[in-house]
C-alpha cells in the first residue's frame, strides 16, 4: 500500500488519496561477491542495514528487536538517556555500542550507520529525525511522528530533500484489516462516509496534573539534561517518567498522540480528505479538594472529545469526523446487537455512509459490516497488496532497495499531514484551556476561567488558527537553548 503518494497541499489542486499496492521486494541491488560463493546464510555487507537506535529502551526495545529478525538487519549502536530500561536491549546486542547523546553517537559514527530508529518521548522525535536525515539516514519514527504541527511538516519536506527511506510506527498501516475496509469502501458497499467515530480507553496513565513543585533526587542511571532535549529546564520530579510522560504536554501528546495515530488510520488512509478546516473541542475539568479547577498547560484532561471538519478532496461536501479519548463512546449503532463486540479494548472506528456502517477495532483490525449478518452475505475480491512481511521488515526491505525503489506504508509523504492533521485536535484541547484574562467571574466552584469551547477555524496552507490567535502559539514551541 502506497504512501508515497503525489505531493498535496491545500494551495496546489488536491486529488483524492490513492491507494497503490505494495510494491514487491526483490532483494539487495547489488552485492560485492555472489551469495553462491559465499555460502548458504551468508549476507553480504553490502547487503547489510546497519540501524542505530535512539532510544534502546521501553519502546525502543521490541522496536529494535523486530527489526532485527532480518537477516539483513545488524543493530550497530545503541542510545539512550536512561540505563535502568536498556538492560534487554544491551543483552540482545551486546556487541553495539551504548551512547547517552545521539548526537555523539551520529557524529562519531556517522560513516557506519545507515538507518535509525527514534523511540523516545514525543518531544525529541523531530529532532533526532532530522538530525540523521541530514546525514543521509533512513528514518523509522515511532507514533506520533512529532510533538508539534509544525515539526510534522518539517520532516516530511527533509524526508523529501534528503531522499532517505521513512515510516512512522503505526503497525496497523500495514495491516490486513484497513486493506480489507478500502476494499469494502471501494465497492460502495457503505456508500458515501459522511461522519466517522473514533474513541479509545487511553489515557493509562495519570492526567489532569499540577505541575510538580517538589525537586527529587536525579537517579544515578539518568541523564536528566539530556532527557530533557528541547523542552524548557526544570528540576527532576518522578512524576515525569519512565512512563507518565505522556500526560505532560511538554514532553507528549496525550491519549490522542498516543493513539490516534494507530485507530483514525483507515480514516485518513481511505477518505478523500487531507487536512480539517475547523476543530472544537469539549474536556473532562478536575477539581481539588476545595473545589478550584485544576490549571491544565501543562498536562491533558482526563477525557475530551474533539470534532474536526474535513472538506472533501474531491470538493463533494465535507466529512464529520470525532475523536473521543478517556473511556468516553459514541452511541452503540442500532444495527449492533446489545451484546456485540463495539470495538476493542483499545478502542475502535465506525464509519457511517449513506448506506451502511463499518465498525472496526484499534489498528482498522477486524473490519465488519453492520448489521454484523451482513458480513455472511457480501464478499468482496481482494485488490490490494497485503505487507506479509509486516512493518518493520517492510521499511528494512526498502532501505535496503534504496529510496525510491520500494514503497513504506506510513512513509512521511503520509505520516506528516496525517500527524499534522490529528495534532489540530491538540491545538484545540490546548486553546479551550487558554486562560481568558477579562473574565469577570470565575466559574461556579471558583478557580481558573477558561475561554473553553471554541470552532476554530484552521488555515492548513499557512499552519494558522485564523480566529482565535491566542491558539498559534501552539503549533510550533520554542526550544530550549542548544537544542
Amino acid at each position: 500500500m502506497s504512501t508515497n503518494e503525489e505531493n498535496k497541499t491545500p494551495s496546489s489542486s488536491t486529488t483524492r488519496r490513492n491507494f497503490i499496492k505494495t510494491l514487491g521486494f526483490a532483494g539487495a541491488a547489488f552485492t560485492i561477491v555472489p551469495r553462491h560463493v559465499l555460502g548458504n546464510g551468508f549476507v553480504a555487507p553490502s547487503d547489510t542495514l546497519y540501524i542505530a537506535g535512539i532510544g534502546a529502551g521501553g519502546k525502543g526495545t521490541s522496536d529494535l528487536a523486530s527489526f532485527a529478525t532480518s537477516p539483513n538487519v545488524k543493530i550497530a549502536y545503541l542510545c539512550d538517556v536512561d540505563e535502568r530500561s536498556t538492560k534487554e536491549s544491551v543483552k540482545n546486542f551486546p556487541d553495539a555500542p551504548m551512547y547517552k547523546d545521539y548526537r555523539k553517537m551520529l557524529e562519531e559514527n556517522k560513516d557506519s550507520i545507515d538507518a535509525v530508529s527514534v523511540s523516545t518521548p514525543d518531544h525529541m522525535h523531530a529532532v533526532q529525525a532530522m538530525a540523521a536525515m541530514e546525514l543521509g539516514k533512513h528514518v523509522y519514527v515511532q507514533k506520533p511522528l512529532t510533538h508539534d504541527i509544525a515539526e510534522a511538516r518539517q520532516l516530511t519536506e527533509a524526508a523529501r530533500k534528503y531522499q532517505v527511506v521513512t515510516q512512522m510506527g503505526n503497525q496497523g498501516a500495514s495491516g490486513d484489516g484497513v486493506r480489507k475496509m478500502k476494499e469494502y469502501y471501494d465497492a460502495g458497499l457503505i456508500g458515501e462516509v459522511h461522519t466517522v467515530q473514533c474513541w479509545t480507553n487511553r489515557a493509562i496513565w495519570p492526567m489532569a496534573l499540577e505541575t510538580p513543585t517538589r525537586k527529587d533526587n536525579i537517579p544515578k542511571e539518568l541523564d536528566w539534561d539530556l532527557w530533557l532535549g528541547t523542552a524548557e529546564k526544570r528540576d527532576y520530579n518522578d512524576a515525569y517518567l519512565p512512563f507518565d510522560w505522556r500526560g505532560w504536554s511538554d514532553f507528549g501528546t496525550g491519549a490522542l498522540g498516543d493513539m490516534a495515530c494507530h485507530i483514525m488510520d483507515p480514516v485518513y488512509r481511505i477518505l478523500p480528505i487531507l487536512y480539517p478546516d475547523q476543530v472544537e473541542c469539549s474536556a473532562a475539568d478536575a477539581f481539588k479538594a476545595n473545589f478550584e479547577t485544576v490549571d491544565y498547560p501543562k498536562s491533558f484532561p482526563t477525557a475530551s472529545k474533539i470534532h474536526l471538519n474535513y472538506p472533501r478532496t474531491d470538493g463533494k461536501g465535507n466529512i464529520k469526523v470525532a475523536w473521543m479519548d478517556g473511556g468516553i463512546m459514541p452511541e452503540r449503532p442500532e444495527e449492533l446487537g446489545d451484546n456485540e463486540a463495539f470495538g476493542n479494548w483499545d478502542g475502535g472506528v465506525l464509519f457511517i455512509g449513506t448506506k451502511g456502517k463499518l465498525l472496526a477495532d484499534c489498528y482498522g483490525a477486524n473490519p465488519r459490516l453492520l448489521p454484523l449478518s451482513l458480513n455472511e452475505q457480501v464478499s468482496v475480491k481482494e485488490s490490494i497488496a497485503r505487507v506479509p512481511e509486516g512493518h518493520y521488515l517492510q521499511w528494512v526491505n526498502a532501505c535496503i532497495a534504496g529510496y525510491g525503489k520500494a514503497e513504506t506504508s506510513s512513509s512521511f509523504d503520509y505520516a506528516g499531514p496525517f500527524t499534522e492533521s490529528l495534532l489540530i485536535g491538540n491545538l484545540a484541547l490546548k486553546a479551550y484551556f487558554e486562560v481568558d484574562p477579562n473574565a469577570k467571574n470565575q466559574g461556579f466552584w471558583g478557580g481558573t476561567k477558561y475561554h473553553g469551547r471554541k470552532r476554530l477555524h484552521w488555515d492548513a496552507k499557512n499552519m494558522r488558527v485564523t480566529n482565535f490567535d491566542e491558539a498559534n502559539q501552539y503549533v510550533k514551541r520554542n526550544y530550549r537553548t542548544g537544542w
